[in-house]
């Protein structure tokens, strides 16, 4: 976590500003576009990591959809991910994530300014209604990510099994699936080093409807999975 500590202490002034605009561009009531909300938000991550001695590359971005309504599907490495997703990613998006995670303080207001969702795993009525909820939401053009694990690996590069449900949204929607392989995102918070580190973000060849209608969710989720564990390997 020294590197949390040096991104607060190299940004000290600036903190209680953003920490008061993002706050405000949680508010329901808010009324700036989805675009502007989020382009404020990446303007800060990007600062962030770079007074974090942290390079973030993004690959592939010609991957990603022309028109919106899709879903990305990164494997999970830790709580970089997010920074290191938005700082690559021009755009803007929804996220789900677990409801642990939604009552971090900073984590919740950037949740409420993307007009991201909490999930709790452990009530499949709520889970389902998130589902549903994301599932309409992408038909009317909103993006998303979602993160297939469930939670995060602790095995560095090395990801964990993808979780079919997951993928229940896109299917419904019909919507372009995104694999989205991040390699060393543990690396900025999970080792103790004030040493500059490179993460890197890819974004894959999307698959579309045609290519995944009529597969279970299942086969759909190990199709992605080993997709990006295949891109990690070769960055190895």
């Amino acid at each position: 976590m020294k590197r949390i500590v040096l991104m607060l202490a190299r940004n000290i002034t600036r903190v209680p500003i953003w920490l008061y605009h993002i706050w405000r561009l949680g508010r329901p009531n808010d009324t700036h576009t989805e675009e502007e909300r989020y382009h404020y938000l990446r303007n800060i991550v990007k600062r962030v990591n770079i007074s974090g001695r942290v390079t973030v590359e993004g690959h592939g971005s010609e991957n990603i959809p022309k028109e919106n309504g899709f879903i990305l599907f990164p494997n999970h490495q830790g709580l970089f991910d997010m920074l290191a997703i938005i700082d690559t990613c021009p755009n803007p998006f929804g996220v789900v994530v677990k409801k642990e995670a939604s009552n971090i303080i900073l984590v919740k207001q950037v949740i409420e300014l993307l007009r991201g969702m909490s999930i709790d795993r452990k009530d499949i009525r709520a889970s389902l209604t998130i589902i549903n909820k994301m599932t309409e939401e992408v038909k009317e053009g909103r993006n998303y990510v979602i993160f297939a694990e469930g939670t995060r690996s602790k095995q560095e590069n090395n990801i964990l099994e993808f979780k079919g449900g997951t993928f229940k949204s896109a299917v419904n929607a019909r919507c372009p699936i995104v694999p989205v392989a991040l390699i060393d995102c543990y690396k900025p918070f999970d080792i103790s080093s004030f040493n500059k580190v490179n993460v890197k973000v890819c974004y894959l060849p999307p698959i579309y409807p045609e290519q995944y209608i009529g597969l279970k969710t299942k086969e759909i989720a190990d199709i992605v999975h080993n997709s990006i564990q295949n891109e990690i390997n070769k960055n190895m």
